[in-house]
């Protein structure tokens, strides 16, 4: 799901400068063209900051009320009606996750938009206000959301199926006394893997060590001897809450020799940036355990085998321990005291 940004600044002090964004997100309207939803500018304290040209990155005091324009256009060859709202997001697994519907969270209900829709012609578009009352109560800590833009239509098969069609703006907004919090990362673990088709993955694990979330690009050199292969682009989007972690996968989508490769991985989340250098060797070896690739034919096999072989190493061992008990029929002492033995 597509995601632009729109970036705040804060009112009742000096604003700062701002600079025009010239980024466009688009979702597929019903006749197969697009919607979009553009932020319009940001601060030109975070003109360098290219994670704040996708997202909202930005840090308020309570009781501030912040604003910012979006804008909307209607791309698709037919007039649209484009619904406007605000809704709320958390990080899951490693993941953005946006909620389904409007509100859900304090984040979501302090956004206030300039049009709660807008009706446009093909081509059309529009300039919509943003703004985020903070309460004064407000709690610190950072929160997540999403300002949505969406179309809907009946399904054109009939019935009582609704398609719906959005583009939404992320949202990360810290609330709390002082400056921003830091940003800062560590990289750990770098190594290699199977991937699922025929090239390995290269594999780091990222930790969180600052106060806000994290979104993880970068990339992946390799070299051998005269041979340099990449860059490698991160392949899967990673966002990281601090004080946690998560695995950046970069996927080696080329043919290479086998040996021993010098590792180049350099991750950025915004303006921070850090590199970590290794060696892998080339081809991966395969996995030895078990995993969901592996037949169940053969995982019942292998678990019936281990069942008998149990089986017969107990019997083996009663029968040993029986016949150790046996005594000689003639040695009525010895008998005795097998008797008294306790059942």
């Amino acid at each position: 799901m597509p995601l632009a940004s729109v970036a705040l600044v804060a009112l009742g002090v000096p604003a700062a400068p701002a600079v025009a964004v010239p980024e466009h997100r688009h979702a597929l309207a019903p006749d197969g063209a697009g919607i979009g939803l553009r932020l319009l500018d940001i601060p030109a304290a975070r003109a360098d900051d290219p994670r704040a040209r996708v997202y909202v990155i930005d840090h308020v005091k309570p009781g501030t009320t912040i604003s910012r324009r979006v804008e909307v256009s209607n791309d698709s060859t037919e007039r649209q009606q484009i619904e406007l709202y605000a809704g709320a997001a958390t990080i899951e697994g490693n993941t953005f996750t946006v909620t389904e519907g409007r509100g859900g969270n304090d984040l979501s209900d302090w956004v206030s938009l300039g049009a709660a829709s807008l009706d446009l012609a093909p081509g059309e578009r529009a300039p919509v206000e943003v703004d985020i009352e903070v309460p004064r109560t407000a709690p610190k800590g950072e929160r997540y959301g999403a300002i949505w833009a969406q179309v809907s239509s009946e399904s054109p098969r009939g019935g009582n199926v609704t398609q719906v069609h959005r583009v939404g703006i992320r949202l990360y907004l810290d609330v709390g006394p002082g400056g921003e919090p830091p940003s800062d990362f560590r990289i750990d673990e770098v190594a290699a893997e199977p991937g699922l088709g025929e090239y390995p993955v290269v594999t780091a694990r990222v930790t969180n060590t600052g106060g806000r979330a994290l979104d993880m690009t970068g990339t992946l050199t390799l070299t051998k001897e005269s041979i340099r292969a990449g860059p490698f682009k991160v392949t899967n989007g990673v966002t990281i809450p601090p004080g946690q972690s998560g695995q950046v996968r970069i996927e080696v989508n080329q043919s290479l020799p086998a040996g021993v490769w010098a590792v180049r991985l350099d991750l950025a989340s915004g303006v921070v940036q850090r590199t970590a250098d290794g060696r892998i060797t080339l081809p991966v070896t395969a996995r030895t355990a078990l995993d969901s690739s592996t037949p169940a034919w053969l995982i019942y096999s292998l678990g019936g085998l281990v069942a008998l072989a149990a089986v017969v190493v107990c019997t083996v061992w009663y029968v040993a321990r029986r016949r150790s008990q046996t005594v000689p029929a003639d040695d009525p002492q010895a008998a005795s005291e097998l008797f008294r033995q306790p059942v």
